[in-house]
C-alpha cells in the first residue's frame, strides 16, 4: 500500500467545508496544484476516487470521499490531542473551539471568556456564536470540539452534558397589571400583545405551550434579537416569552426596566447542555470547561 502522510490527511479532512478546491488551497495556504496533487495521492493509496474536480473548479467529495475525510479528521484531532499531552505534563494546554447559541450568548460567554482562562491559563478558548444549524454544520465539520445549545429537538448522534436548568419566563413592563403577581398564567397573557422571539426553537416552545392548554397567542411582533425583544417590552407595546438565563438584568439596553416572572402552571422546562458528535471524545480541555460552565451556572 502506498504511503500516506499526516499532511495528505491534513488537507483532505479540511475538503468538506469547501465548494471550491481554490478555495480550500487559499485557506490551507498551499498552491492548487500542489493540494491537487496531495488528493491524487491519496485516491491512488485508497483505489478509489474521493473527489469529483470539474472543469469550473467545483469540488464534491464522493461517498467514499466524506467517510475518509471524516476518518481523516478523527486521526488528526487524535494526533494533536496525544502531542499535547506528551508536552504539558499535568497542566492542560491547547485550544478548546467553543460554539454558544446566540440567544443565551451574551449570559454565558463573558463569564467563560473571563474565568476559564485563568482557571486553565494554558489553555486557549476561541468562541463561534450561532444558530442551532450553524452550531451543529461546526460540530460535524471538526470546526468546533463542543457547542453549548438548548435541549431541544436536537438530532440523534451526540453525546450532551447538562449545564443548567431553563424555562420559560414572561418578561412584562413594569406597570403591567400582572406584575403585582408571584407568578403568571399563560391563559391570562392570551389576549395580551406578545413581541415573540422569532427564532429556533423559540418559536415552537411558545408555541406548544399555548397549543398545549387550548390557547393562542395574540402576535404584535415578531423580532430575530431578544434585546429587541426587552426593549419593546420596556416601551409597553407588549409582553415576552424567553427562556430563563443566567446573569439576566431585568432593563432593556434603552435602560428602561422590564420586570420577570415565573409562568405557574410552569411549561417549556429543559436544560441548557454541551453537546458533541458520538464518534469523537472530548479534549481533557473541553471537558474541564464544561465542568467550569457547571460550576458556574448550576446543572
Amino acid at each position: 500500500m502506498a504511503d500516506v502522510s499526516l499532511r495528505q490527511l491534513e488537507l483532505f479532512a479540511a475538503l468538506p467545508n469547501f465548494t471550491t478546491l481554490s478555495a480550500a488551497a487559499a485557506h490551507l495556504h498551499i498552491s492548487e496544484s500542489a493540494l491537487s496533487q496531495a488528493i491524487t495521492g491519496l485516491e491512488k493509496a485508497v483505489g478509489e476516487q474521493l473527489c469529483v474536480r470539474r472543469k469550473a473548479r467545483g469540488l464534491t467529495l464522493t461517498p467514499t470521499g466524506q467517510e475518509f475525510a471524516e476518518h481523516a479528521r478523527r486521526i488528526i484531532a487524535d494526533t494533536q490531542e496525544l502531542v499535547l499531552r506528551a508536552g504539558r505534563g499535568e497542566e492542560l494546554r491547547g485550544p478548546v473551539k467553543l460554539g454558544c447559541y446566540a440567544s443565551f450568548a451574551t449570559n454565558l460567554v463573558p463569564e467563560l471568556l473571563e474565568g476559564f482562562p485563568k482557571r486553565h491559563p494554558g489553555v486557549r478558548l476561541e468562541i463561534m456564536v450561532g444558530t442551532n444549524e450553524e452550531l451543529l454544520s461546526a460540530l460535524e465539520a471538526g470546526r468546533l470540539d463542543v457547542a453549548l445549545v438548548f435541549d431541544v429537538s436536537l438530532p440523534v448522534g451526540y453525546r450532551r452534558r447538562k449545564i443548567y436548568a431553563t424555562e420559560l419566563e414572561v418578561h412584562l413592563p413594569p406597570d403591567h397589571p400582572l406584575t403585582n403577581a408571584d407568578a403568571v398564567d399563560l391563559a391570562d397573557l392570551a389576549d395580551q400583545p406578545c413581541i415573540l422571539y422569532d427564532a429556533a426553537p423559540s418559536i415552537r416552545n411558545v408555541t406548544d405551550a399555548f397549543t398545549a392548554r387550548g390557547l393562542e397567542p395574540r402576535i404584535e411582533a415578531r423580532v430575530t434579537q431578544i434585546s429587541l425583544v426587552e426593549a419593546l417590552v420596556g416601551r409597553g407595546l407588549g409582553y415576552g416569552l424567553l427562556m430563563s438565563r443566567p446573569n439576566v438584568i431585568p432593563m432593556s439596553t434603552e435602560g428602561r426596566p422590564v420586570v420577570i416572572r415565573p409562568l405557574d402552571p410552569p411549561v417549556t422546562r429543559s436544560h441548557v447542555v454541551g453537546i458533541w458528535p458520538a464518534d469523537m471524545n472530548l479534549t481533557p480541555r473541553a471537558s474541564a470547561l464544561l465542568d467550569f460552565a457547571v460550576e458556574k451556572f448550576g446543572a
